[in-house]
């Protein structure tokens, strides 16, 4: 039984994003599931430990009780067994915003990330914020290079453009050039979308909305609005 996706514009932890974050333990298993902070998009300017922590208090003043932050900062601990294990144990697993880039590089091809494709298959919440959402499509934008980068892949169709409603709508433009036959997915910061890949519908929800760009369109969803991922072109995932 497939899992279910949490895309998150940025701005994790905060304000609205409880609605999203209390929905994802829900589909979790409660308050007693099993959830893991991947900080690894935070470790290149060192940020991880701080991150993770704030990840760790934020699940448990939503009421979760079993909450971790795990040592996953570069490709060789996301080779490291008992991280992995954990990993493929757990029913919410979050990865946290940062470096895209350092994010996609260290999952790629490592037991880390074959835990997190065998957990999602077994019914656990896949959850990521800004580079973490970046990430688990079939492409993302690196802003540090501004080159589009291949992505994870466990979503197929969207592009994300997190923090939409700051400065990810700036890179709009140039992603339109640079992927024309992709939909471009802007996310707002502190909103959260909800992706029931098996029933093929999404639910918003949190502080703003979500603006899709596609063939030269652009189509915006407001928070709360159950609709078809149709309309965003999720598709596929990897199996």
């Amino acid at each position: 039984m497939m899992g279910f996706i949490l895309l998150a514009g940025g701005a994790e932890f905060s304000g609205r994003m409880a609605a999203a974050d209390q929905l994802a333990v829900q589909l979790a298993g409660g308050a007693d599931a099993a959830i893991a902070i991947v900080p690894t998009a935070a470790a290149p300017d060192n940020n991880h430990r701080r991150a993770g922590q704030n990840g760790v208090n934020w699940f448990k003043d939503l009421g979760a009780k079993n909450v971790s932050a795990l040592p996953l900062i570069d490709s060789t601990s996301a080779d490291d067994p008992s991280i992995s294990e954990a990993l493929a144990l757990s029913g919410l697993i979050y990865l946290l915003g940062g470096f895209p880039r350092h994010l996609a590089h260290s999952l790629r091809e490592s037991r880390s990330w074959q835990a997190i494709l065998s957990a999602y298959q077994t019914g656990a919440v896949i959850a990521g914020s800004s580079a973490g959402a970046m990430v688990l499509c079939e492409y993302y934008y690196d802003p540090d290079s501004c080159r589009v980068m291949e992505g994870l892949n466990l979503i197929r169709g969207p592009c994300v453009l997190p923090h939409h409603d700051t400065f990810g709508q700036d890179w709009a433009p140039r992603l339109t050039q640079l992927l024309p036959a992709s939909v471009l997915l802007g996310i707002d910061e502190e909103t959260g979308l909800i992706c029931d890949m098996p029933a093929e519908t999404g639910c918003l929800h949190g502080k703003g909305g979500i603006t899709v760009y596609r063939e030269g369109l652009i189509d915006r969803i407001k928070p709360e609005q159950e609709f078809n991922l149709e309309r965003l072109n999720i598709s596929g995932l990897e199996r």
